[in-house]
């Protein structure tokens, strides 16, 4: 034990020595620690994220100093969108020409203007001109589910229809931001709200509070209830898709919708509980409100298909209706006004029931040079607001061409022979079918697909439909190469008796695809719109022809061939001849329906068409009568497809080639039969293709169309019975 009072001795480490008594006293050699390294790198990270958000806000600052209110868009009064005929200088007509009479708010009843907000920015008066929970809101329910739903405040929606232009672009969504704070800033809530009342578009060209309240309740803002006042702000989110008058699937949306605005006033406190549940059981009351003028006549069907154009090309209500857009349409304006006078000049007179469309359309480009739908858009006749061009009816032969096509494909030629006798007899089933005319029909015999054409004989092509492996289907598929839509196909069962167009296809359709063998086998869907720009003349949209091969160019020439024997020396050669070469079928549907007071089926021609082409246009006429399915016989005092149709088609393409070089077809091709007709037909000699029964048995509705041969016409039916054992399928000619 060491003494208290004897100095201590210094450790050699207490010595400065650097050494130790002991082994336990030596300490860890040093080492550099990990945690330091990470500690250094999270400060640079600080660091950087602190500058990155300085530099932030000071962008933010600058952005926001340096983008100043403009003054409101010259052109706002006039924000216009002009539609043009093809030569981008006549004018067809307009959109949204901005019917607007501005208000004061105190004129606007208040609970008009708790509806637009309950309908448009819930937030309004708390919010800074952006809503931020609101974007963030839209932006987790776009992500997380299909539905779209949008962020823009009252603010927003101004200063865009205000200030700046419809495009879509990042750089006009950040001015937006920019402006909206800024504007909330220096103008007053109220009188944001005001001039949004004044300003947005609510639908049927109605431009503010004040028009939209005349176009749908025939009343001034300040007469409109509350109910009234929550449809109009229910009508904002897409004019469009909510206008009651659009039918009933409109007024389901805009109900939705108005209930939607209805609970946001509840839950504002603008509505107690009870009078929010009985208002929103119903809408209020629409009364019918004229169209305007700009849609009467004709040309009222083109803006509605070019309006429907534009709405599928992504353009929405307020780009067309207040967009200040230029339309280039593709309809030629001298054919278009060809098109209306032939019309007019050879539909029969006081026959209130009857309805024609035609529709023409250029090969190669599938462009809509011109169209008659009807005499009046705004349907001042019964049914005139129905565009036929686009309803259609029964093409009957007129779909033959497409079977012709099919054969062609499968290794037939023009100079294969049919069974073109009547009645003919399907083997395996048993089942007879006519040609149609006096006394059943004539009863041809064995004929070549060519003369099978010409005369329009309806038993040999159900023979060439049955002599292909599949050969109902090939039809269709022929039909939907060509370019008839496969929503019209899918209506028609895979039957023999397919190539007698026994159900509907639109006439713009049949033009269309009667242009693909004028092209010589290259199809292109058909459109209306050439080319839209901004009111700044950036181009939004420029049509370009999308062309695909649908036939070989021999097959296209064969089928153009016989067509033009059609026009030459067949049922369209009475009334289908033009000063240039060209090609056609006619075309008589049948439809059998129960007649209400003896319960009896009976059938009737339904319809009449007449479809043909020059290689630089194809034109499509039909004639239908009622809802289309009404009896043609009995009602015109001729009613086959080589007659009306014909002529209707015959005067208007006479007027579009007038002072136009012709156009040749290119000569038919030498096809090489690879095949043999699997037939009933016997092996026919050169005059097989004389009828088994004499002329005296043609029929006497069609005395002016004598072939230049001795052949016969066209077997047309007098009394179109068909002999199909299914009643409902119509035996078209």
């Amino acid at each position: 034990m060491s003494d208290p009072h004897e100095p201590s001795v210094p450790s050699r480490q207490e010595a400065g020595t650097g050494y130790v008594d002991s082994a336990d006293d030596v300490p860890a050699p040093r080492r550099h620690k990990p945690r330091s390294r990470f500690r250094r790198f999270l400060k640079w990270v600080g660091i950087a994220t602190v500058l990155t958000m300085i530099a932030g806000v000071a962008a933010f600052f600058i952005a926001y100093a340096s983008i100043d209110i403009p003054d409101p868009n010259s052109e706002f009064e006039t924000q216009t969108t002009q539609v043009y005929y093809s030569d981008g200088k006549t004018l067809l007509g307009t959109f949204a020409v901005q019917n607007r009479v501005s208000v004061e708010l105190a004129e606007v009843p208040e609970h008009v203007q708790q509806a637009v907000i309950a309908a448009e920015d819930r937030s309004f008066y708390e919010n800074s001109g952006l809503d931020i929970s609101g974007i963030i809101r839209a932006a987790w329910s776009n992500a997380s589910s299909d539905e779209t739903q949008g962020a823009s405040t009252i603010t927003q929606q101004y200063v865009k229809v205000l200030y700046l232009t419809q495009d879509r672009t990042w750089t006009r969504k950040a001015r937006e931001a920019f402006l909206s704070l800024k504007l909330q800033r220096q103008v007053a809530k109220d009188e944001i709200l005001q001039g949004y009342l004044n300003t947005i578009y609510f639908g049927r060209g109605a431009y503010g509070i004040q028009a939209a309240a005349q176009a749908y309740f025939k009343k001034d803002v300040e007469e409109l209830d509350v109910q009234e006042g929550a449809a109009l702000a229910a009508a904002l989110n897409s004019p469009g898709n909510y206008d009651p008058a659009e039918g009933v699937e409109s007024r389901d949306r805009l109900l939705g919708r108005y209930q939607y605005v209805i609970d946001g006033m509840a839950e504002a406190g603008a509505l107690d509980a009870d009078e929010a549940e009985t208002m929103a059981a119903t809408l209020p009351a629409f009364p019918e409100i004229e169209e305007r003028d700009r849609l009467a006549g004709p040309k009222g069907f083109l803006m509605n298909m070019v309006e429907t154009q534009l709405r599928a090309d992504g353009l929405s209500d307020g780009d067309i209706y207040g967009g200040g857009l230029r339309v280039v349409t593709t309809f030629d304006h001298e054919l278009q006004k060809a098109a209306v006078r032939a019309v007019r000049d050879q539909r029969p007179d006081g026959l209130r029931q009857l309805h024609v469309a035609l529709s023409s359309v250029e090969p190669g480009t599938g462009a809509v040079r011109a169209l008659y739908g009807g005499p009046d858009y705004l349907g001042t006749r019964p049914g005139s607001a129905i565009n036929w061009a686009l309803e259609g009816s029964q093409p009957g032969s007129a779909f033959k061409p497409f079977a012709l096509a099919a054969g062609l494909d499968d290794g037939f030629t023009l100079d294969s022979y049919f069974d073109g006798s009547s009645p003919y007899v399907v083997a395996e089933t048993g089942d007879e079918i006519a040609n149609q005319g006096d006394g059943g029909g004539v009863s041809y015999g064995p004929v070549s697909l060519l003369y099978a054409t010409q005369q329009s004989i309806n038993t040999a092509y159900v023979d060439l439909t049955l002599s292909m492996v599949d050969g109902a289907e090939k039809v269709l598929e022929a039909a939907q190469e060509a370019g008839v839509p496969q929503t019209y196909l899918a209506e028609m069962p895979p039957v023999p008796v397919v190539p007698l167009g026994f159900e509907r296809v639109p006439g713009i359709d049949m033009a269309n695809a009667y242009a693909t063998f004028a092209a010589e086998g290259q199809r292109a869907d058909w459109y209306t719109v050439q080319k839209v720009t901004g009111p700044q003349g950036d181009v939004l949209f420029n049509k370009e022809a999308d062309v695909e091969r649908a036939f070989s160019a021999d097959i296209a020439s064969n089928v153009s061939y016989a067509l033009e024997n059609v026009i030459a020396q067949g049922t369209g050669a009475s009334n289908g001849q033009l000063s240039c070469p060209a090609a056609g079928k006619t075309g008589t549907a049948t439809a059998t329906t129960v007649n209400p007071r003896t319960d009896a089926e009976e059938t009737h021609v339904s319809s009449s068409w007449f479809v043909g082409y020059t290689p630089g246009l194809s034109t499509a006429v039909m004639y239908a009568r009622g809802d289309g399915n009404d009896p043609l016989d009995g009602y015109l005092d001729t009613f086959f497809g080589g007659e009306y149709p014909a002529r209707t088609w015959a005067a208007y393409m006479n007027d579009a080639i007038d002072g136009k070089d012709c156009e040749d077809f290119p000569e038919p091709a030498e096809l090489v039969e690879e095949r043999q007709s699997d037939t009933s037909s016997p092996t026919p000699t050169p005059t097989a293709t004389e009828p088994t029964e004499e002329p005296t048995e043609e029929p006497t509705e069609e005395p002016t169309e004598e072939p230049t041969d001795p052949e016969p016409t066209e077997p047309e039916p007098t009394e179109p019975e068909p002999t199909e054992p299914e009643p409902t399928e119509p035996e078209p000619t």
